[in-house]
Order: C-alpha cells, then structure tokens, then sequence
C-alpha cells in the first residue's frame, strides 16, 4: 500500500475530533485518521484546535461551534473547509466527512476528493451530490442508506475503538437507550416497550429536540423505573454498558448506520432495533440481538435476550465494525483512487465516468506523485 501519499481527513468542527461525548462523525473521522496514521500513512486531520491527533493537526477553529455558543456556525464550516481547499495541492487526497459543501470546490482544485457520506440529513442536499458525481468519489456507511444516481466506490461500515468498550459476559439488569434525544430516535417508543417488558430504562444522550424531550420524555422520568442521565463519554458510556441487559434503538426513520448498535454489541451487550435502514446490517437478527417492528415485538424480544450469545456480540463487531475493519476498507478505496488518477493525468475540469472510474479531459499536467 501507497503510505507515502498525503492524506488530508476533513472532519466536522460541532465537537472537538474524537467528541468528549456526543460526536459520530468526528468519532469515525478521528477512527479513521489514527488508524491510517497507526499503519503508517502521512496524515493530517482537519479539525478544532482542541482535537486530539497522532498525525498532524491544522485548525482554524479553536473550539466546536457546539461547545462555544458564541461562534457562528455558517462562519466556523466555511473558514474551516475553505482551510483544506486552500491548501489542496499539499495532499493526495482529501477524505471528506464534512458532508456536501466541500463538494463544490472538487472542480477547482487538482486533488481528489473522497467523501464517506454519513447520511443524507435533507433530500434537499441530494441536488449537490448529483452535480458533483462525476468530480467526486463517494463511499456509503451502510447498503441500506444509498443514493441510486451516485456512483459508490464501496460500502464502508463505520469502526469503532474497541479498546474503550469492555466485554461483559455477565448481563446487567437495565435496559439502555442511548443516543440523540429526537423523535427521530425513538426515545418515546424505548419508554413504552421498556414499560411493556417490566424493565427498568436508562436514557442516555443529548437533548436535540427540548419540545419532544419536555413532551414525551420528561413526563416519564421517575428516577427508578425510567431515569434520564444525561450525554455519557467513552468511560461513562463502558459503564452504562455494565448495567445494560440489552441496548433498544427502536429509530423512526431508517437508520443510516447506528454507531451505538456497534458499541453495544462490542460490550457483549444485545441489540433490540427496529427493522428500517441499516440496522440489519448491523444487528444479526437472532444472533447478536432482534429486528422488530414494534413495542409489542419489542417488549417480547426482551423475553429472548438470555437466547443471546454476548460473546457472538462481540465477535460481530470484531469481524466487521472494528477500526482495523474500517482502514483496511479504506485502504483498497483508496488504492483505486490512486490508480485512477495515476491513468488519467489531467485537471478535473470536465469529467466522464467510465465504468466507474472517472477520467478527464482538458488541459495536461503531471500525476500525483
């Protein structure tokens, strides 16, 4: 493998790289660049000046616009994203986690740029993938959560820091939410099937949605049947997990990955999902948790948790969801990115895919090094 090349990781600035707590893109960006930067690739993370790095780190912002509520959002991403574009030529490749912005600039600068997309938030932002899918390459998280007019180079699951998730092989008694509070999560439907089994809940995460919080979830919390603890980090979450008998993330909407699913399933723990979106590709149904379709279905599934192999949970994380996983994946994406550009020595003005390759044609200079 080429570890010579210069790697750029552009990774959100809303939380510090890796997030203190909630945090799942600059989670996986920080995943990636440490493991890239362990197997001895040239790095650099693109990031807040607070963030944490074995390669090199360069930041313009010096704190996320999350955690200083005096910074302007729209400022802190374009002085940030602008910051790698400007200095484009320094890399090989730019591996984009800062979503589509970024993807406006891929026709004005000569280094190829690989966007891992970690959902689409809108349908709206589809209209900027689709302009750019021929000046860009992209990668999808999971199969589930794929846009039919992009040209994917591959499916990469997310991995994750197994060294921060204890294996338990001995259950807790709790049943655990944990994750954004929004309706989207289905923080609602974890209460209702958790009362439905008989079992203590313990809901952990940020409040993003305070009217859906104080409406449907507050009005539950009793500090014993249903307690609400607030967002966790990596030592707090490894303690959760402890007490955990099975982790519900009955989601709304179709999952795009589900980070936590990895992370309980690495601490032994069994994952009761709703059947949308990636969650069985996460989630072996029967083996490392169950796939419902409701809170009744959910509620039964509790009762089936002690079928459940807690070290099959981790296995399956081991084999599919870790960071080695992960840069191994990356590392064949790359590859071809490489070999790509290495066939076609012009300036990306103009581009045509060609089966699944893009070539270009205008004005010639000299390949990456």
């Amino acid at each position: 493998m080429q570890q010579d090349k210069r790697i750029a990781i552009l990774s959100p600035v809303a939380w510090r790289t890796p997030p203190r707590g909630y945090g799942a893109w600059e989670t996986v960006a920080s995943n990636i660049a440490e493991g890239l930067v362990a197997r001895g690739w040239d790095v650099t993370l693109f990031a807040t000046a607070d963030s944490v790095t074995q390669g090199t780190l360069r930041s313009v912002i010096a704190r996320g616009y999350e955690e200083d509520g005096e910074q302007d959002p729209k400022v802190v991403e374009i002085l940030h994203i602008s910051e790698v574009m400007e200095h484009a030529a320094e890399f090989d490749l730019i591996h984009n986690n800062y979503d589509f912005i970024p993807l406006a600039f891929s026709r004005l600068i000569p280094t190829p740029i690989l966007t891992t997309i970690h959902g689409f938030s809108s349908d709206k932002i589809r209209a900027v993938y689709r302009k750019y899918k021929h000046d860009a390459y992209f990668v999808s998280i999971s199969d589930s959560d794929r846009d039919p007019e992009l040209p994917y180079l591959a499916t990469v699951y997310n991995g994750i820091d197994l060294s921060n998730l204890t294996f338990r092989p001995d259950p807790g008694d709790k049943l655990v939410f944990l994750g954004r509070i929004h309706p989207d999560k289905g923080v609602h439907l974890a209460i209702e099937a958790a009362k439905k089994a008989g079992r203590d809940l313990v809901i952990a995460g940020i409040i993003q949605d305070k009217r859906y919080f104080e409406t449907l979830v507050r009005p539950h919390i009793d500090g014993r049947t249903a307690q609400y603890i607030g967002p966790v980090g990596p030592s707090a979450r490894d303690l959760l997990f402890k007490e955990a008998y099975a982790l519900l993330h009955l989601n709304e909407l179709p999952e795009r990955f589900g980070l936590v699913m990895a992370e309980a399933m690495a601490a032994g723990v069994p994952v009761i999902a709703m059947d949308r979106g990636s969650c069985r590709e996460v989630v072996a149904d029967g083996e490392t948790g169950f796939l419902v379709n409701d809170t009744d279905e959910a509620a039964a599934a509790v009762e089936r948790i002690p079928r459940i192999d807690r070290a099959a949970c981790r296995r399956r994380v081991e084999t599919h969801f870790s960071i080695d996983c992960m840069v191994t994946a990356y590392e064949k994406v790359y590859a071809r990115i490489f070999a790509d550009r290495a066939r076609w020595r012009t300036l990306p003005t103009r581009t045509t895919r060609l089966d699944g390759y893009v070539s270009y044609a205008n004005q010639e200079v000299d390949a990456p090094a």
